[in-house]
């Protein structure tokens, strides 16, 4: 379904419908195109899709439309201009920082980021020569005082993981455009639906598609959204060279993940807000982390940025990891995993599980103590969460 622009839709029909074209055979659901290669007419027209003289498939690693339309639809839903699959969210961080620097350049990163982004940035960036300086989510000025001549970007998660910080996307984008560099900024845990990062300043957005997105824990992806030439020639030549692909059918799993994006994160967010306001009163729960609730830190923020709190919810028992445990361990029908996005409702204890590899000092400055305890709110009754949960709790 193809029109010359989208701009007069809402953002439930551009989730359902938008970046697809039917085939002849006339499908009303998105088909999936799982070949590794295409045919070409002739000689010629193969040697002008290779050299992009002509646009066209061309080999599915770089080139797929059942990938294309997944892309198509999120940068539209995004408000970006471009969208490059990936094979995973990490894939999708790496291939954003590979394509975009080099040697000697330096990055900004709030130190409340997914536990392995942290690795990323200090064990492996740092062995082509990319500096990395952790600073506060919610300190502006110690963003400040870190950039550098050869500062390139900055990059965030907000909310953050696990205790869902919230940053000023307004004020950072006028820090780094002042300091010319990108703006960087993982959306996965608010998607579209709550966020559009793009709109507040940032100039590259992206994604684990594998948690919300999908919604469902079935595949993993991942995503960054910007414009024609950062995302769209940069971003895409890594992918295309070095080959950390979204495969077809994950893409078709994503693009029915995004049909129901809109009704689902509602729903969370419900969910979400009740459990945190039960949890806040609860006698066994020294303290709640989530954008929804006025107790938080950056209540005010959040109502500016984001249209709900989302779907994550933190909290401390009183006590220690033991304490934290007893409530995990007694829950029957929550998942004790380690994803979130899912319709399942998710326990997780983040300093032994998501952030272990973070070393004890650094996740104690971020506040992800052993007594925390987070909670990717799924879509059952919130009144059998709260039950689940009161198993554990009642006994601490």
């Amino acid at each position: 379904m193809s029109f010359d622009s989208w701009d007069d839709f809402d953002m439930q029909t551009i989730a359902v419908r938008a970046g697809y074209e039917q085939t002849p055979e006339q499908e009303n659901s998105e088909a999936i195109f799982p070949t590794s290669s295409f045919r070409y007419a002739s000689a010629q027209q193969a040697a002008d899709r290779f050299s992009g003289a002509e646009a066209g498939n061309v080999y599915s690693r770089y080139t797929n439309p059942t990938v294309r339309t997944f892309e198509q639809r999120l940068a539209l839903m995004e408000g970006g201009e471009e969208c490059v699959g990936t094979a995973s969210g990490m894939s999708a961080i790496l291939s954003t920082f590979m394509a975009l620097c080099k040697s000697g350049d330096h990055v900004i990163s709030s130190q409340s980021i997914f536990g392995t982004t942290k690795m990323l940035f200090s064990k492996y960036l740092s062995k082509f020569g990319v500096e990395v300086t952790f600073v506060s989510q919610t300190d502006i000025s110690e963003w400040e005082f870190a950039v550098k001549e050869n500062t390139k970007a900055f990059f965030l998660e907000t909310p953050s993981n696990p205790l869902t910080e919230v940053a000023d996307l307004r004020a950072l984008s006028a820090l780094a455009k002042q300091s010319d560099a990108l703006l960087i900024v993982d959306n996965c845990f608010c998607t579209p639906v709550l966020q559009r990062p793009l709109e507040l300043g940032a100039d590259i957005v992206i994604h684990s598609a594998t948690k919300f997105l999908d919604g469902q824990g079935r595949v993993i992806g991942g995503a960054v959204v910007g414009n024609e030439q950062v995302v769209g020639e940069e971003v895409r030549g890594f992918m295309r060279t070095c080959g950390p692909s979204m495969s077809p059918f994950n893409a078709w799993i994503f693009l029915k993940g995004l049909e129901t994006l809109s009704v689902r994160m509602k729903a969370h967010c419900e969910n979400a807000l009740d459990l945190a306001n039960w949890l806040e009163s609860h006698p066994k729960v020294e303290k709640v982390f989530y954008p929804g609730l006025e107790s938080h830190p950056q209540y005010e923020l959040a109502q500016t940025q984001q249209s709900a709190g989302g779907g994550l919810v933190s909290f401390r028992v009183k006590g220690g990891k033991k304490e934290a445990w007893k409530v995990i361990d007694n829950t029957k029908m929550l998942s004790i995993t380690a994803n979130l996005g899912d319709v399942k409702t998710i326990i997780t204890h983040s300093a032994s599980t998501t952030h272990s590899r973070v070393p004890l000092e650094d996740r104690l400055k971020t506040g992800i103590t052993d007594n925390l305890i987070r909670i990717s709110v799924g879509l059952e009754s919130v009144e059998d969460i709260k039950k689940d949960l009161a198993r554990g709790l009642d006994l601490i």
